[in-house]
């Protein structure tokens, strides 16, 4: 049975991006095939191949499907700002019907393990009052939270869980990235963690010179994640 879930953060800079290269990683290493989706991205370049993302370029390095980077990431936009104002500079109306078809597309190739990536935290806009946690909610994907440890983030983590919660989604685990390893109390903090998300923890992630997403692998649970 195919597993899908959406991606995302307490906030931007937090580590999606490494969290999902490593987590597909995993999978492929556990013989799943794998595919993902960053549907929107900004901060992005020209290339001779056309804009293209890095967040996006390495979550395409991790499927095993045979997917064209446009497939992963439909819309990217040059300026790094928020995607709703990048969108609304290129005169792109950004709302959720054409990120789900997008999207849609790469779940119905129905790899073993698919990841969905937002863009910084839950409630990023999009057109109008839609905001991207609409997109998995359309979808109906369970969802991956990353917290990036640093001072504040359990505050941030409980206000995006319940807000999970309440949109009618089903929180399937979370991250400890230790983005800011001088945190004080750190093993206090990521105890109070768990104790206030309802979900497993699918692992603690120091910060590491290199986090390849070989390396990042290594300190998660993808076992943890399946049986939940």
């Amino acid at each position: 049975m195919p597993h899908a879930y959406f991606v995302t953060g307490t906030d931007t800079e937090v580590g999606k991006t490494t969290i999902a290269a490593a987590l597909l990683h995993a999978a492929r290493r556990a013989g799943l095939s794998t595919a993902a989706a960053k549907p929107v991205a900004s901060g992005c370049i020209l290339t001779s191949e056309g804009v293209r993302n890095d967040d996006a370029l390495a979550l395409l390095g991790q499927c095993s499907l045979a997917l064209r980077y446009e497939e992963v990431n439909p819309l990217a936009f040059a300026p790094a700002i928020a995607p709703h104002l990048a969108a609304r500079e290129a005169g792109v109306v950004l709302d959720v019907a054409c990120l789900q078809a997008a999207v849609g597309a790469v779940l119905a190739r129905r790899a073993d393990f698919t990841l969905v990536e937002g863009a910084g935290g839950w409630r990023v806009p999009l057109s109008g009052q839609q905001t991207l946690s609409d997109l998995p909610v359309a979808l109906d994907l369970p969802v991956i939270l990353v917290v990036g440890v640093r001072l504040g983030c359990i505050n941030h983590a409980v206000l995006t869980a319940e807000a999970i919660a309440r949109d009618g989604l089903r929180l399937a685990g979370w991250v400890a990235n230790v983005v800011d390893p001088q945190t004080s109390r750190l093993d206090d903090n990521l105890a109070t963690l768990a104790e206030r998300l309802a979900a497993p923890c699918l692992g603690r992630v120091p910060r590491l010179a290199q986090a390849t997403p070989a390396l990042v692998a290594d300190y998660l649970d993808l076992n943890a994640l399946l049986a939940s």
